[in-house]
């Protein structure tokens, strides 16, 4: 199974999306910024290298809060939600068109991708509204 994994950075109780440039299987969807690991890769390499890649931000990988698994062009994923803590938010970036900060709440309302919707579940439940 193909590992996948999703950054999860707490701001204010809101959390970091970055909608995704068109022209990919989710494309112009929102999502917990991650990727997949590479051959030899652990989750939390994969994650470093995917934000220095794609946001051009170095992170901190804590613990891992939440898996789920989803199927994307015949293939089976299984997906890990961490908490990051950014070191910078200059963005640069380059898989994405736009980040933001949303509350749980807010979520409801944007096209995210699948997998996602997943961690948003998850993301409830472990913080719910006061």
């Amino acid at each position: 199974m193909i590992i996948s994994t999703a950054g999860i950075a707490i701001k204010n109780s809101k959390f970091l999306l970055a909608l995704r440039l068109p022209g990919t299987s989710i494309g112009e969807s929102w999502e917990f910024p991650g990727g997949k690991a590479e051959k030899g890769e652990t989750p939390s390499e994969a994650l470093i290298r995917e934000f220095k890649e794609e946001l051009n931000v170095t992170v901190e990988v804590g613990e891992r809060i939440c898996s789920g698994e989803f199927r994307n062009k015949n293939k089976e994923f299984e997906i890990y939600g961490f908490l990051i803590e950014l070191l910078s938010e200059k963005f640069i970036l380059t898989e994405h068109s736009e980040v933001g900060w949303f509350a749980l709440d807010e979520m409801a309302s944007l096209k995210m991708a699948g997998s996602d919707n997943q961690i948003v579940q998850s993301l409830k439940y472990l913080y719910p509204p006061e």
